[in-house]
């Protein structure tokens, strides 16, 4: 893998600074962040059946990326990690535009 040249570290740097700046003034602004472990099409009837301890299989397996949505829009995938008293998530790659 190629690394960037050290110029071109610099300028993509003072652009981010110069990015952050502009938008000094949405820093606030709450935004719906969404972890989506996947989705599943159930019956009415299978879903009636649903209760305490009842497990809906998910078309992902244990150990894929999950999406992470801001505001419904796909920016980021990510893998589930335990943490000292909770669930996180570590990003793994940004959904940019190709």
């Amino acid at each position: 893998m190629d690394e960037m040249p050290e110029n071109r570290k610099n300028e993509a740097a003072l652009s981010y600074e110069s990015t952050i700046r502009e938008l000094q003034g949405f820093m606030d602004v709450p935004l719906k962040v969404t972890v989506q472990l996947g989705e599943r099409r159930m019956k009415v009837l299978d879903i009636l059946r649903l209760q305490s301890g009842s497990v809906i299989d998910l078309p992902k397996s244990a150990g894929e990326n999950v999406d992470i949505l801001i505001n419904g829009k796909l920016v980021a995938f990510g893998e589930v990690m335990e943490l000292e008293s909770s669930t996180g998530i570590r990003i793994t790659d940004l959904n940019t535009p190709a």
